[in-house]
């Protein structure tokens, strides 16, 4: 005998407690919880519902069914993180999350989905009848994609949700499912995979791709090397870095990857802007509240 899992199936309903029903197919019994059933059900009638093992590792049958499935595609919510097996994801089950494994995860664990982020993914069933989610691929979206129109080109505020990392740059899907592409030159730093950005739109491809941008509007005026030493503050846990002019042009190119000259004009420029401040041991962001 073997259960049937991740798909809607029907079951003869056999038996019942306080808490549960209990429905077989083919020999093979689910339970179905009675606290989310909205009447009850006939010992010796039929349920429908989706097929799974819960977290106890018991099979059940939810009424509650979730759009992902089997051969379904949906977005689920990360909701916690195992570096040693993947991410888990909150696809609607009543008491289950499924798994997205680390091997099709960025090798690079900085750019993991974090908890809220969002996937989409389907279910597979591995050899020991195990659900695993799995990540969309290119060719399921390509079926369901919109193309953007020209009109759409210096557009702000665009929320989207990156679906791929690749070294060429960042894959990401609007709410209704355009496409965009943000290249490398275009970000501060790279998203992480399943991250919601807001980005504006610098270009509509002839195939209707969207080719987007993180940076500001006023990102040239200040400069690519003062930018990028502004994010670097932003993200610094004391909105500080410890060097200076003095520091050691090695240092400094290892660390920013620029020359100590381009470090010390982009240093000025921000000065010069109210945006840093600077002392003998580093430079130092300046928050809104002291601005």
């Amino acid at each position: 005998m073997i259960h049937k899992i991740g798909a809607i199936i029907t079951a003869k309903v056999t038996d019942e407690n306080d808490k549960f029903y209990y429905a077989q197919v083919e020999g093979v019994t689910y339970e179905i919880a009675k606290t989310e059933l909205e009447k009850p059900l006939n010992i010796g009638g039929l349920v429908t519902g989706f097929a799974y093992e819960n977290k106890d590792n018991r099979l059940e049958i939810t009424k509650k069914i979730p759009d992902v499935r089997l051969g379904h595609y949906a977005w689920g919510t990360v909701t916690d993180i195992r570096r040693d097996l993947g991410v888990f994801v909150d696809i609607g089950l009543p008491n289950k999350d499924v798994v997205v494994s680390l091997d099709e995860l960025p090798t690079i664990k900085e750019l993991w989905p974090r908890k809220g982020d969002r996937l989409m993914v389907t279910l597979r069933i591995d050899n020991k009848d195990r659900l695993w989610g799995e990540l969309v691929t290119n060719e399921i979206l390509n079926a369901v994609r919109i193309p953007a129109k020209p009109d759409m080109k210096g557009k702000k505020d665009i929320k989207a949700t990156v679906y791929r990392l690749k070294m060429v740059g960042t894959l990401v899907i609007t709410a209704d499912y355009k496409f965009g592409f943000i290249h490398p030159s275009e970000r501060l730093r790279e998203p992480r995979l399943g991250e919601e950005i807001t980005a504006r739109i610098i270009g509509v491809r002839p195939d209707g791709l969207l080719n987007m941008t993180l940076k500001p509007l006023a990102y040239k005026a200040i400069g690519e090397d003062a930018q990028m030493l502004l994010a670097l503050l932003e993200r610094s846990a004391s909105h500080s870095l410890p060097y200076t002019d003095k520091s050691d042009p090695a240092d400094i190119q290892k660390y920013f990857g620029m020359s100590k000259g381009q470090f010390k004009r982009a240093v000025g420029n921000l000065y010069k802007q109210r945006r840093i401040t600077q002392d003998a041991n580093g430079i130092y962001l300046v928050t809104d509240s002291e601005a």
